[in-house]
């Protein structure tokens, strides 16, 4: 288990001389020396500095090859570099369940960062018009607009978006599709519950 969790090098130290990530992963070695089917973690990587996160992920990765490991976090970025199935739970009340790849394929909008030169209004009135169009939030940056359009139906932003754009006189520089991340999917999902 000491090989396991990463800590050969240092099972004959005093256990006071380890570092908090150290620690957790000694802890998780511990629950592990039985080889249960079934391991719960609480926050395993909260409080810990970037290294000690990285270090319990990894043990945790390589457990889930031998144990289902259910733990809780409120850092969605470890839940999603980690897990295969995610629960989201707020308040109290289970809102969602599902495997990673389905939440990250969602069902929520699209976002579009699209950056812009000339004037933007005729095109901004135009574009809000779409019916697949849910908001677009506008910035300015030395002398550039940014746009993130937040689209319904991504077929229809690809293929209509940059000729509306490009239709209204304006010259696009910029144009990408925002990654969703679980806790972009954890924000959406919450808010469309509260509703």
């Amino acid at each position: 288990m000491i090989e396991l969790v990463g800590l050969e090098g240092k099972a004959d130290r005093p256990i006071k001389g380890f570092s908090g990530g150290e620690r957790q992963r000694l802890g998780i070695a511990q629950a592990e020396i039985n080889y249960p089917d079934l391991l719960i973690l609480d926050e395993p990587a909260a409080s810990l500095d970037p290294q000690g996160r990285r270090d319990v992920l990894e043990v945790m990765s390589r457990l889930r090859k031998h144990a289902t490991i259910f733990y809780c976090t409120h850092i969605l970025d470890d839940a999603q570099r980690v897990s295969d199935q995610v629960a989201i739970v707020n308040q109290g009340e289970l809102i969602t369940q599902s495997s990673i790849e389905d939440l990250l394929a969602g069902t929520g909008d699209v976002i579009y960062t699209v950056t812009l030169r000339g004037d933007t209004r005729s095109a901004y009135a135009q574009v809000s018009l779409q019916p697949w169009i849910s908001g677009i939030r506008s910035s300015q940056v030395n002398g550039h607009t940014t746009w993130q359009v937040r689209a319904t139906d991504p077929a229809a932003a690809e293929d209509q978006l940059m000729s509306l754009l490009v239709g209204n006189g304006l010259t696009v520089s910029g144009f990408s599709r925002q990654e969703q991340n679980l806790e972009d999917v954890f924000i959406n999902i919450v808010e469309r519950s509260q509703k």
